[in-house]
């Protein structure tokens, strides 16, 4: 079915509620209000989502004059826009790294949580995510513990939830802490099922009745939103009518050339019917007698769109699209004087670069909250004993971007006596974790110390052996 044109897509709203505590009291009126402003949000992430699938407007337009000529090209930009941030924000996996390399233990503990993560295919549930909070704005991921008997080696389960059948409620007080986390499904009998978690309870909830009720051990609402930001605004969201209008525009251009080719004739002074016209289409020629007092004539109409021009409209809309999504722009030009940095900055790169860094503090915010689940879990279940506070996290993309440029600042720094070696690993921006670098660097370092200095003394004991058997020579040969 194909898409109307929507003019009310501002961001995806948040879900309040004056309750400060859930419970089976009140989390019937609450699930109510809560599901029906839900219902305005899941409509425009379906429509987005569709949108960025080729579903868009341009698919059911009408054209009243000559309508059997009707394009209907989709240009996917919104496709394009999506890939590109995803890729360039999640190409490489998220890192938990340890705040403090001294802490020996910390550090291990951390490998097995990435351990734990990498069981349970977290890189590929982050793209996930990214796909969706891309597209429409938020996500929500779920964490629960694993049964106790179950396979694998996390012991938590990590899901990636549907926005479209998925919300969270928020208290409308200081620091809007989330107080209900609700997922729904339709089953084959057309019966809506409710599951709702609280701060420590579960309920399911089946036509405004509470069916089943149990507690759980998270503290915390296991269903945790990655909003892509402030306003949960998609990133091509903005630009909707400029997308819009690419489409009809790439579209005529092609009507255009079609109607050019099939070019209407002309009758002047000349009566002919629809039987006649006919045969002159077969036979491809007509024989008429043309006066001076009325000159007869044959032709065809020739109306062609000046295709230059509207490819200078179809670049200016793309560009601006581009410019308006932080994305690098196609210009493809060069100069001989360009550096790296230079390329950088005129092609756009550092504007998607401040995009996804917005878009990594948003990220982070939430990917907290569902660590402090996960590490109650882990150290519940498991010999870890972790805290948020003992964990960093990072984005290892572009890490090998003007390596010489990083690499000179390093080793400008480290010949610097009044810096210490740690904050060169820390500023010169070329490892992904700075004090697992600076940790190993300082170890290698120290190491191949320890063979030089084994290596001068191997050498003063073999000249001091030397210095004695010369001496021991001498004087047999005095004897």
């Amino acid at each position: 079915m194909s898409q109307p044109i929507r003019t009310d897509l501002t961001g995806r709203k948040v879900i309040y509620t004056d309750e400060s505590e859930i419970t089976r009291n009140n989390i019937i009126a609450v699930l109510k209000k809560a599901k029906s402003e839900h219902d305005g949000n899941s409509a425009c992430i379906d429509y987005l989502y569709e949108y960025n699938n080729g579903n868009q407007p341009i698919l059911q337009r009408e054209k009243e004059v000559r309508p059997e000529i009707n394009n209907k090209i989709v240009a996917n930009r919104a496709n394009e826009i999506t890939s590109f941030k995803v890729g360039y924000l999640l190409g490489e996996p998220l890192q938990y790294v340890s705040r403090d390399s001294k802490k020996e233990t910390i550090t291990e503990q951390i490998t097995k949580l990435n351990e734990f993560m990498y069981s349970e295919d977290k890189a590929a549930k982050d793209k996930e995510l990214a796909d969706w909070f891309t597209i429409c704005g938020t996500a929500f991921r779920m964490i629960v513990p694993k049964a106790e008997n179950a396979d694998g080696d996390s012991p938590f389960n990590l899901y990636t939830l549907d926005p479209r059948q998925c919300f969270v409620v928020y208290y409308n007080g200081l620091g809007n802490k989330p107080v209900m986390g609700v997922k729904y499904v339709e089953t084959e009998n057309k019966e809506v099922v409710y599951s709702v978690y609280t701060d420590n309870t579960y309920f399911e909830i089946v036509d405004d009745k509470i069916v089943r009720e149990e507690p759980h051990i998270l503290g915390a609402v296991p269903i945790v939103e990655y909003p892509a930001n402030n306003a949960r605004l998609g990133a091509f969201e903005v630009v909707l009518p400029l997308l819009d209008a690419y489409n009809l525009t790439l579209s005529d251009r092609i009507n255009g050339l079609e109607q050019f080719i099939q070019s209407l004739i002309k009758f002047v002074n000349i009566d002919i019917d629809e039987e006649e016209f006919e045969k002159l289409k077969e036979l491809g020629g007509i024989k008429f007698k043309s006066t001076s007092e009325n000159p007869a004539d044959v032709g065809y109409i020739t109306p062609e769109v000046n295709q230059s021009n509207t490819k200078l409209i179809l670049d200016d809309m793309y560009q601006t699209i581009l410019t308006i999504c932080g994305m690098p722009n196609r210009n493809g030009g060069s100069s001989t004087s360009d550096t790296g940095s230079a390329v950088i900055m005129r092609d756009g790169w550092e504007v998607a670069e401040a995009k996804a860094k917005d878009t990594e503090l948003m990220f982070k915010r939430s990917e907290k909250r569902m660590l402090r689940i996960a590490l109650r879990i882990a150290n519940t279940l498991s010999d870890t004993n972790l805290k948020i506070s003992d964990i960093d996290l990072r984005f290892t993309r572009r890490n090998y971007e003007n390596i010489n440029n990083k690499a000179t600042v390093l080793t400008t720094m480290l010949a610097n006596s009044k810096i210490h070696p740690k904050l060169a690993f820390q500023h010169c921006g070329m490892f992904a974790d700075a004090e697992l670098a600076y940790k190993i660097s300082e170890e290698y370092a120290e190491e191949q110390e320890k063979k030089a200095m084994d290596l001068a003394k191997q050498s003063n004991n073999g000249g001091a052996n030397n210095d004695s058997g010369d001496g021991k020579t001498n004087s047999d040969g005095n004897q």
